[in-house]
């Protein structure tokens, strides 16, 4: 990619929301980069997919069952059933979206981690206007939230010294409760998650390599908690990224 068009610019012009001023760069650089042109087909592809898929669920009325909790008198009774109500949401989309975005199809011999950190890096790395819940600015509340809610004390490596900077983080779900993601981008645009989850195994691993379509994973364990790094690199760079962010959480 030219260095003067980045990751988030492409992004941003198969949303439609580029910039005009942007958008003749934009264009001539596809001109000249068909692999570019063909991700922004699929992310246009993948977004239709989604509009037909849960447009007409938005359109569709409120069940009288539900409108009659809506207008009941109990008000504070509503929050449970709309929690799960978003939760059973988001999981349709992210089941929506696993089968849809074909670049992170999962192998079925990579485990568990590395394919929940490769769909949480696949859905969250492409946002533009909300690619985190907290940002960097924030940084120590970050860290209090997600530790508290990991029940471990958590610790954000610094990335800086290779050219990746944090933007922030955010709460996921995950297989054995909470998951912390955190997320670093280049002066290019590209974007790097680091996936950190409960472990129950106790122990500690070596890195271990999963390929999720265009997702490179890399993944181990540090005792109590589990460690997946995620990005859309050769597995070289990915490997020195994941030696660094190592050293910084056992220094």
């Amino acid at each position: 990619m030219a260095a003067h068009v980045t990751e988030a610019e492409l992004h941003a012009y198969a949303d439609d929301v580029l910039p005009p001023a942007r958008r003749n760069a934009v264009e001539a650089h596809l001109a000249g980069h068909q692999q570019d042109a063909e991700r922004i087909r699929a992310w246009r592809e993948q977004k239709a997919k989604l509009h037909a898929g849960f447009d007409p669920v938005l359109e569709e009325p409120l069940p009288e069952r539900l409108a009659a909790m809506r207008l009941a008198p109990q008000v504070p009774r509503r929050a449970p059933l709309l929690a799960a109500a978003a939760l059973l949401l988001a999981g349709i989309a992210l089941g929506w979206l696993a089968r849809g975005l074909t670049p992170v199809e999962p192998s079925p011999a990579a485990p568990t981690i590395a394919r929940q950190a490769a769909l949480a890096h696949a859905v969250y790395a492409p946002e533009v206007r909300h690619p985190v819940e907290v940002t960097a600015a924030d940084h120590a509340h970050l860290v209090k939230w997600l530790s508290k809610r990991l029940g471990a004390e958590l610790r954000v490596p610094s990335l800086a010294p290779l050219g990746f900077q944090l933007v922030g983080g955010r709460l996921l779900p995950g297989d054995a409760g909470p998951v912390a993601q955190f997320m670093y981008q280049d002066p290019r645009g590209q974007r790097l998650t680091l996936f950190v989850t409960r472990s129950s195994t106790n122990r500690d691993t070596s890195f271990r390599f999963s390929q999720e379509g265009r997702v490179a994973v890399l993944h181990w364990i540090d005792a109590s908690l589990g460690y997946a790094l995620s990005a859309e690199l050769p597995r070289e760079e990915l490997a020195k990224l994941a030696t660094r962010v190592h050293a910084e959480l056992n220094p």
